[in-house]
């Protein structure tokens, strides 16, 4: 095989070239290998720098989509086909925002976890399935970068020149499995799923956060978070990059009572913690008088940590105990990932309340409503059943033997 470095791979850049591409792409034959290309740790926002794609007898396409701008004439002709894409929900939100959104997918690397393939990253899978090496070199690049350099576009190339080789190789070895069905159900759970998810309280995320004590001082770092964010989105620039999660929680659990101290703060670094003291001086003002006072624990539907069931709730703690060693015993006798077979979260919610009459039925109505696929339900409901049942027969140990 030719180094794929020494070719020369051309990005499409207009409008017109992009209506040639289109053409080209529709007289293609079989599935459509795609991937896209963000500028994560380097942007605030998560759009696509450069977009990937291989058909067979068409070849081979790499997309500028800040230049092209909307793709819905390309949507148009090949949205009915099946789209071939390694982790496909991380790439559908921005594939989506341009208009290539489409209804048929084949993801490669949910498809080796559902196989069992203890390493499911694209170059691990195509040297083992395939046998070519696959350099990740640049995985971590900032792709706003403008030129593209060649080394980046021919690594970029590569990912889906193999995509549909790895598909169909990955293909065969669902059905010798009999998980063809099972992968469909998970292709179509992802295609159906809402990906851009609306954070309530976004910023009680910052790292750190918990070893901040103080009404007065959490507020601090809501509004230093907020006045981040703000920034960042304006600058289009990684949050991170202009002042690092830490040195907003150092500030705020200092609380500085000037903005000469605030100034002198050692931990408050960053390239914008300076330039921008004004800003985070407002901030820290803000919180120090607002009367819109956070909780000191964000409401919601937060279950507590399992290693406190037994004190909180511990017919729950019994319950989850015992159907999570069943989950997992299945999940070995499927050659797969127990996260797979049924979510942690899903686990822990039934467990948590589960539904009065405890039956096959009833468990499987209860985690539909959860979100689990029909196969996942079939292969679990009963287990849940049977050691729910076995656990409401044994005696709950009391906090104090349990301690």
């Amino acid at each position: 095989m030719a180094d794929p470095t020494l070719a020369d791979h051309t990005v499409i850049e207009t409008r017109e070239d992009y209506l040639e591409a289109v053409k080209a792409i529709a007289a293609g034959q079989g599935p459509i290998a795609v991937d896209a290309e963000r500028a994560s740790g380097f942007r605030y926002s998560q759009r696509a720098y450069l977009i990937q794609m291989f058909r067979r007898d068409a070849g081979t396409f790499l997309f500028d989509p800040p230049a092209v701008g909307r793709f819905d004439e390309l949507n148009d002709v090949i949205a009915g086909e099946e789209w071939v894409l390694h982790a496909a929900s991380q790439d559908l939100t921005c594939l989506r925002e341009v208009g290539l959104d489409p209804t048929r997918i084949f993801d490669t690397e949910l498809a080796a976890r559902l196989l069992g393939i203890p390493r499911v990253g694209l170059g691990v899978v195509v040297e083992e399935l395939l046998g070519i090496h696959l350099a990740k070199e640049h995985s971590a690049a900032d792709w706003s970068t403008r030129p593209l350099p060649q080394s980046w576009l021919s690594y970029a190339a590569l990912d889906v020149e193999l995509l549909v080789d790895l598909r169909d190789s990955i293909d065969q070895l669902l059905s010798e499995a009999g998980k063809s069905g099972i992968a469909q159900q998970e292709f179509d759970a992802v295609l159906a799923k809402e990906l851009r998810v609306v954070r309530q309280d976004p910023w009680r995320r910052l790292s750190g956060i918990h070893s901040i004590r103080g009404i007065r001082n959490l507020a601090a770092a809501r509004e230093l978070w907020l006045a981040r964010d703000a920034l960042a989105q304006e600058l289009d620039v990684s949050p991170g990059r202009l002042v690092p999660d830490a040195s907003l929680v150092a500030a705020a659990k200092a609380l500085p009572p000037t903005k000469r101290e605030l100034g002198a703060l050692r931990e408050f670094t960053g390239r914008a913690s300076r330039s921008e003291i004004d800003r985070w001086w407002a901030a820290i003002e803000t919180g120090r008088t607002t009367d819109d006072l956070p909780v000191v624990r964000s409401n919601g539907d937060t279950l507590p940590p399992p290693r406190s069931w037994s004190d909180k709730n511990p017919e729950a703690d019994v319950r989850l105990k015992a159907a999570r060693q069943a989950i997992l015993e299945r999940a070995e006798e499927l050659t797969m990932p127990v996260e797979n077979l049924l979510t942690p979260d899903t686990l822990r919610r039934i467990a948590w309340t589960p539904p009065e009459e405890l039956d096959v039925q009833t468990i499987s109505a209860r985690l539909e409503e959860l979100g689990a696929r029909p196969w996942q339900r079939e292969a679990t409901a009963e287990l849940i059943a049977e050691a729910f049942v076995e656990a409401r027969q044994s005696p709950v140990p009391s906090p104090e033997s349990a301690s």
